[in-house]
């Protein structure tokens, strides 16, 4: 196989193998909330995938779904109206609710979302929520006593989407390599910080319309992008909502050993040299880039 079958199968090898079994449990979560906050037993209404999920920039082995489920106004005026700490109360009435389904699962909070841990290790992180008239979403945040917060999703997936469309599926591939890259790595780099860079670099990048076959030089030139960004930057905007997306460790130190290392490969395939080249590729996405 050549590059571009390489990283085919890479990418193909990065698919989330799990959907069925997610969505399930999706359903599930989503029908009981509504049979005890909405007096329906819809599996889909008042909810949708958020997250790395949601956008579609997900890899097989992830372990934390996200989703946000949107309750009655009247429950937050319920909430609101607590002297202390409403936001808790409120998440331990959406723990209450799903524990009615997942009686043997563990079910429990974070500060603003309930987290459901199944026995495979997937986390379902269900995100109690409103939806205000501008379209964003406020949502409880039981720490320090308890506040409402805004977040703004929507934007977003349609952001990358348009992205996405207009790259030929170049962005959220992209994406997701970034993702095998920082599991290979031990980055501590969140989803969405790694989406929102991949974004602003193949907006731009010249060959951001091209097939496989250039996959190599994409790696190049994202680890490029990377490496020179600003050391000193601790936030970037989202794409489409501008929200602060935070720097968890800096990445740059290892995005200029894998820049370095993919121009090794490069070098590698233009001699002939497939295995090594597969070798040095390897090194930097881990065992799902064919050997």
């Amino acid at each position: 196989m050549g590059v571009g079958e390489d990283f085919s199968t890479f990418c193909g090898n990065l698919v989330v193998s799990n959907r069925d079994v997610i969505a399930v449990r999706y359903g599930a979560i989503t029908k009981r909330l509504n049979l005890d906050f909405w007096n329906s037993d819809s599996e889909t209404a008042h909810s949708f995938y958020t997250g790395s999920y949601g956008r579609g920039t997900a890899i097989g082995g992830t372990s934390d779904v996200d989703m946000l489920f949107t309750l009655p106004s009247s429950v937050y005026t319920t909430y609101n109206s607590y002297t202390s700490n409403g936001q808790s109360a409120l998440l331990q009435a959406v723990r209450t609710s799903i524990r009615k389904t997942y009686s043997s699962t563990d079910v429990g909070g974070d500060g603003q979302v309930v987290v459901v841990t199944f026995s495979d290790g997937v986390r379902f992180e269900v995100l109690p929520a409103f939806e205000n008239t501008a379209g964003t979403y406020t949502f409880p945040d039981s720490n320090s006593g308890g506040s409402w917060r805004t977040t703004n999703p929507k934007p977003e997936f349609a952001a990358i989407k348009k992205i996405d469309d207009d790259t030929n599926g170049n962005l959220k591939r992209l994406c997701k390599m970034a993702r095998a890259w920082r599991r290979e790595w031990s980055l501590n780099m969140s989803g969405l910080l790694i989406d929102t860079l991949a974004y602003y670099f193949i907006r731009d990048w010249q060959y951001r319309d091209k097939a496989f076959l250039y996959y190599d030089w994409m790696s190049r030139d994202f680890f490029a992008y990377l490496k020179e960004q600003d050391e000193k930057k601790t936030y970037w905007l989202s794409p489409g909502a501008n929200q602060w997306v935070w720097l968890g460790d800096k990445f740059q130190y290892k995005a200029t050993r894998c820049y370095n290392i993919s121009l090794e490969a490069i070098d590698y395939a233009s001699k002939g040299y497939t295995t090594s080249a597969r070798g040095k590729w390897r090194d930097i996405y881990g065992t799902s880039y064919p050997s």
